[in-house]
């Protein structure tokens, strides 16, 4: 069975790029536009791995990321194109693993 990883943004651009850049590595590829839809998949089939935009149309993906950490370890990589510091900091201080800014290179 291969690695499951839950990509989180609204973008279908994004989602599509990196569909096709992670299933061409062997992920298996679930994408979800908004921090609501990301909880539901969170809660009922954890992932391996979770791709995290900041910028979500109902919560902001810190939130997200916040209740994500009160019940989980899953490693998080947050990709935004936020670009100021205090955005980075604070996605790291609430458990980020990682930070990558749009745009980026697959």
């Amino acid at each position: 069975m291969s690695d499951r990883i839950l990509v989180v943004d609204d973008e279908p651009s994004i989602q599509r790029t990196l569909r096709i850049n992670l299933r061409a590595r062997g992920y298996d590829v679930e994408t979800v536009g908004c921090g609501r839809d990301a909880l539901a998949v969170l809660a009922d089939a954890p992932p391996d791995l979770v791709i995290l935009d900041l910028g979500l149309p109902d919560l902001d993906g810190v939130e997200v990321l916040r209740r994500l950490r009160t019940r989980s370890t899953i490693p998080v990589i947050v990709l935004s194109a936020r670009h100021q510091s205090d955005d980075k900091v604070e996605a790291l201080d609430e458990g980020a693993d990682d930070y990558v800014t749009k745009p980026f290179s697959p």
